[in-house]
C-alpha cells in the first residue's frame, strides 16, 4: 500500500464488487460497492483506515437495510400495464355469431374473430349485441 493510495484501493474494491453484481444480478453487491466509493471519498480527504471502514460498514449496511425492502416489494408487484391475453379482459365485443353456453359462437375482440361462449349458461346473445370479456380460457373469451 505504499506505492498506491488508499482511495484507489477502495475505488478497485467497489469496482470489484461491481462484477458479481453484474454477473449475478444481486443488488447488495452493487450497495457494497457504493459504500466502497463512499470510503474512497473518506481515504481521499485524509481520514484514517478506521474511519474508512465505518463508512463502508455504514454506508454499505444503510443501503441494504433501506433500499433493500423497497426493491423487494417492487419485484412482488404485478405489471401496470396488461399484456397478450390479460389485455383483452374487460374489452367489448361484439357478437358476429349466436352465443351461449356451449362455447360455439363467435365474436369480434379487438378487431379479431374469437371463438366465444356465455359465462351464464342460461344466457345467450344474439348477432349484433355487444358483450363484455371476463375471461380468456385457451382460444374461447369468456363473455357476459
Amino acid at each position: 500500500m505504499n506505492d498506491i493510495d488508499a482511495w484507489v484501493w477502495w475505488l478497485v474494491g467497489a469496482a470489484a464488487l461491481g462484477i458479481p453484481l453484474v454477473v449475478t444480478a444481486m443488488p447488495e453487491f452493487g450497495m457494497l460497492a457504493v459504500g466502497a466509493v463512499a470510503a474512497s471519498v473518506f481515504a481521499g480527504l485524509g481520514f484514517g483506515t478506521v474511519a474508512q471502514v465505518l463508512t463502508f460498514v455504514v454506508v454499505s449496511v444503510a443501503l441494504i437495510a433501506v433500499v433493500r425492502p423497497i426493491a423487494v416489494r417492487h419485484g412482488k408487484q404485478r405489471p401496470q400495464l396488461a399484456t397478450g391475453v390479460d389485455a383483452l379482459k374487460g374489452k367489448q365485443a361484439v357478437v358476429l355469431e349466436r352465443v351461449d353456453g356451449s362455447g360455439n359462437g363467435r365474436i369480434k375482440l379487438a378487431g379479431e374473430i374469437w371463438s366465444a361462449r356465455s359465462l351464464d349458461t342460461e344466457r345467450t346473445y344474439e348477432v349484433g349485441q355487444e358483450v363484455d370479456v371476463v375471461e380468456i380460457e385457451g382460444a374461447t373469451a369468456i363473455v357476459i
